[in-house]
């Protein structure tokens, strides 16, 4: 029993110096570069990020051209990781790799700045250019680390970016076809499928090709029509040869059948 209270004593007394005797300000004022490093060490493993952050800015310029350098600027990067700045942690991740490729920590920093770039990632509904960049960095990552014990967490990582672009492409499209605007629509949902055609969204941009080539062909002026519902049966051919039990299945029979009456009767009439 006593030989506990005397580990908690010394305990108290290690707090009371590292959070009295030796706080921030007064180990800042001593300009000491060492006693700086070692307490932003103290304070990043006691998980105060910015206190961290602070001693490790205000010593990085006494240790410019030492060994100590990389650690100083990865320890500064992470602690802004930490410390949820995502902005300013792939900033200085992405110099870290540039500036210390040699360096122990650099496979761990092309990790976190990868990781930096995929928790700025919006969702699919906003612009998509951060997402292209995390799915490049951790791409880069993957191949530079093929051993890495990270890889399964990189792969789910870019499946899930993959999954935001297609989305976002396939929200473009349908921003066209809600506006009635169908002929957008159709280049749109056509590019949306050039460009990804393993896309989760396949069958709905197959749909909405259809759907927009038969309201064009409705919408149109007689002399467009016929060759209108033509191509909207293309499109439903194709689409029904890739999906035959498709849950659009009865609409498009609906469509179809409307379409090949026009076609029927136009091309007899002719």
């Amino acid at each position: 029993m006593k030989e506990k209270i005397s580990y908690i004593a010394a305990f108290v007394v290690i707090v009371a110096a590292f959070c009295g005797c030796s706080s921030m300000q007064q180990v800042i004022k001593s300009g000491n570069a060492e006693l700086m490093y070692d307490h932003a060490l103290l304070y990043y493993d006691a998980e105060k990020w910015t206190k961290s952050i602070t001693l490790l800015e205000t010593c990085e310029s006494a240790f410019r051209g030492t060994i100590k350098e990389d650690s100083v600027a990865f320890f500064k990067a992470r602690s802004y990781f930490k410390n949820m700045d995502y902005a300013m942690s792939s900033t200085l991740f992405d110099e870290f790799r540039r500036s210390f490729g040699r360096s122990a920590f650099i496979e761990d920093a092309e990790a976190m700045y990868a990781i930096s770039l995929y928790n700025m990632c919006p969702p699919p509904e906003r612009d998509q250019t951060m997402t292209s960049q995390a799915i490049i960095a951790i791409s880069e990552f993957m191949s530079h680390y093929p051993n890495s014990e990270q890889l399964h967490l990189f792969s789910e990582m870019t499946k899930e970016l993959t999954w935001r672009m297609h989305e976002k492409e396939f929200i473009n499209a349908y921003t066209y076809f809600k506006i009635e605007r169908y002929n957008s629509a159709i280049v749109a949902f056509r590019n949306a499928l050039k460009k990804y055609p393993d896309s989760h969204r396949r069958e709905d941009l197959m749909y909405h090709i259809v759907m927009s080539s038969f309201l064009l062909a409705e919408n149109s002026i007689e002399t467009k029509q016929l060759d209108r519902y033509m191509s909207t049966l293309d499109s439903y051919m194709t689409f029904i040869m890739e999906f035959p039990e498709s849950k659009y299945k009865d609409e498009l029979e609906r469509v179809a059948e409307v379409t090949r009456r026009f076609i029927d009767k136009n091309q007899k009439e002719e």
